[in-house]
């Protein structure tokens, strides 16, 4: 087990005071077999009128912020403390009939699952799902595992991690063409594929941790973090993410699940003024363990 720290500073600075519409802030993580949430806090500056909690459609907690004044910055900063234990499933406790592929759900877990099967973005040419296929041999019937594991270390390895500030997700198809994104990138592009093959997958938004040392080639810290998983029977939920070649939770804090990645942005919300009123943003992420912080408080 280990104890895990976030703290994270998300900023906006105007050209001049602006009033603020409701903004919607996902950064609570539900505990889970996995991980337990040890503590929570949320600071908003200016002073919120109200913080209000709901679960969305996704069993996500949400809080919805309501900021009565204006002001020339806005600032969030949330710390999350938290256990989590690692878990590599894809020793894959799969039931029996889903080990090979391919396999077909259980009818009462189908009709749950339907939502994540469908893909969610077109391919006329059909050019994700002849990328998928290339994962499935054809002489024999494969294993499930290995075609999924193969998939998201494919991504890993031949595609380039580029930062962006730009808003949004590349649709699969750009992301195959340019061969480079985002960890939402790879994410929905191995979403896509895998539901190209029949199986249920969704999107994760969270954090990685990252150990402070040179040489480091772990990909997504210092921001938010995306992955995805898959579902098989009798092992559940499966973490997999295709930006660091990770299969199960280790080093991966899960925040929100969603259906798409459009569903599932760590903050958003709105001001009242034009494109020129804005003047930047900044963000900060800081993920330790508590070893980490003992040490850091120590010197």
């Amino acid at each position: 087990m280990t104890i895990f720290s976030v703290r994270h500073i998300t900023s906006y600075r105007y050209r001049r005071p602006v009033h603020f519409g409701q903004h919607r802030l996902l950064f609570r993580p539900r505990s889970s077999f996995d991980q337990t949430l040890l503590g929570c806090s949320l600071d908003v500056f200016p002073q919120p009128a109200s913080v209000r909690w709901v679960h969305d459609v996704f069993g996500n907690c949400i809080a919805l912020i309501d900021i009565p004044a204006a002001a020339a910055e806005l600032r969030f900063e949330t710390v999350i403390r938290l256990d989590h234990t690692a878990q590599v499933p894809l020793d894959l406790e799969i039931d029996t009939d889903a080990l090979s592929y391919p396999f077909a759900y259980d009818d009462d877990e189908a009709v749950d699952l339907q939502p994540t099967m469908t893909r969610h973005h077109p391919d006329p040419d059909g050019e994700v799902a002849r990328w998928a296929r290339q994962f499935v041999p054809f002489s024999h019937r494969a294993r499930t595992g290995h075609i999924l594991m193969t998939l998201c270390y494919a991504i890993h390895e031949s595609f380039n991690y580029n930062r962006r500030s730009e808003h949004g997700t590349q649709t699969p198809q750009e992301t195959l063409r340019l061969r480079s994104g985002t960890c939402r990138d790879f994410a929905l592009l191995m979403m896509e594929a895998t539901r190209a093959l029949g199986f249920a997958a969704r999107f994760v938004t969270g954090y990685v941790y990252v150990p402070d040392r040179d040489g480091t080639t772990t990909l997504g810290g210092g921001s938010t973090h995306a992955w995805c998983q898959v579902y098989l029977p009798g092992a559940g939920w499966v973490e997999f993410d295709p930006t660091n070649g990770i299969v199960g939770n280790r080093d991966l804090i899960r925040v929100g699940v969603a259906r798409d990645p459009r569903q599932a942005v760590p903050l958003s919300g709105s001001y009242d003024g034009t494109g020129r009123d804005f003047d930047s943003m900044n963000v900060q992420v800081n993920v330790t363990t508590e070893q980490e912080f003992a040490a850091a408080a120590s010197r």
